[in-house]
């Protein structure tokens, strides 16, 4: 794991040039200093069991942007509370607050959903909200028995790939505060739903809600995902530097996930290293990069947070989208 001091960082993404009035900027030491007295609460061993891979997170990273970052997270959950109960006195109903929902977006091979695991284990120890659930778009993909029926397996990714009916769905129960919620259960190994297989939410305090489209806005919908987020999160970085860690996560899973004879993709595990960088190389070409430039990469300025990665993985740049 790399300790060495964060790459210089390239100049903040166009966006934030373009609206310089829409968000506030931070260099990674301007906003580790907004840490303050956040203790650190994560360990060597759980950063290691939580890190995906081929994605260096350090202790730094840790702690000078999920720190403050989570700091920044249990002041608006104690902020949202403290309204929602304005609300219930002058409705004369008390009652429990809702879950607070924050939408993480970005890339594949971005690294948001190891993001999305350390936020949630982070969270989840302050002490005002330890129940802290983490749920991802993927469940929500439609099954591959549908995508092959529709043409669609060679969009997995693209909005038109997921039930957003059931998206949708989903996140209005949890966040009308239904005791049980499930949600479909997706393998990467199987490259498929899981057929009976479910997550059940019950009531959390905070709900991290993860994938490739949470804040997208479909033309023409009443009802987006992002209307029920009180936060949102896109992590972003190069797009070259995005189809670099593909290319480098598809050839370590041929070397282990691939492997397994269960696995979708099998029949890749032998293929000669050249190869498999060419045809690692074409699927970010033909899909995951065109999805990325079509539909996840327009909904960056619809996020509250930016977080801005370098070439080595470490975050560079920060924007807070202001109030």
């Amino acid at each position: 794991m790399p300790n060495q001091s964060p790459s210089p960082a390239r100049p903040v993404p166009d966006l934030f040039a373009a609206k310089p009035a829409a968000y506030d900027r931070f260099t990674r030491a301007e906003w580790a200093a907004l840490r303050a007295t956040t203790p650190m609460v994560l360990s060597e061993a759980e950063l290691v069991e939580l890190r995906g891979l081929n994605e260096p997170v350090s202790p730094a990273d840790v702690a000078d942007i999920l720190l403050p970052l989570s700091r920044l997270l249990n002041l608006h959950v104690a902020a949202a509370r403290a309204l929602d109960g304005v609300q219930d006195a002058f409705l004369g109903r008390p009652g429990p607050p809702p879950p607070y929902i924050i939408g993480v977006a970005g890339s594949v091979a971005v690294g948001k959903s190891t993001f999305a695991r350390l936020l949630r284990l982070l969270l989840s120890r302050w002490p005002d909200h330890p129940r802290v659930e983490l749920v991802t778009t993927d469940g929500f993909l439609w099954p591959k028995s549908v995508l092959e029926e529709r043409g669609l397996m060679r969009r997995k990714g693209f909005p038109e790939s997921y039930d957003l009916r059931r998206m949708i769905g989903f996140l209005a129960a949890v966040k009308s505060g239904r005791p049980e919620v499930e949600a479909p259960v997706y393998s990467h190994l199987a490259y498929d739903i899981l057929p009976g297989a479910k997550q059940v939410i019950r009531r959390p305090d905070i709900l991290v809600f993860e994938g490739l489209n949470v804040l997208q806005a479909p033309a023409g919908a009443s009802v987006v995902t992002s209307d029920f987020f009180d936060f949102s999160v896109y992590v972003d970085a190069e797009e070259e530097d995005i189809a670099r860690w593909f290319v480098e996560r598809r050839l370590l899973l041929q070397r282990t996930a691939f492997r397994d004879p269960s696995s979708y993709f099998h029949h890749q595990r032998d293929l000669p290293e050249a190869e498999a960088r060419r045809v690692a190389r074409e699927i970010w070409d033909r899909i995951n990069g065109v999805n990325l430039r079509e539909n996840i990469l327009p909904t960056r300025q619809r996020a509250r947070l930016v977080l801005h990665k370098s070439a080595d993985h470490s975050v560079d740049a920060v924007a807070l989208r202001r109030m």
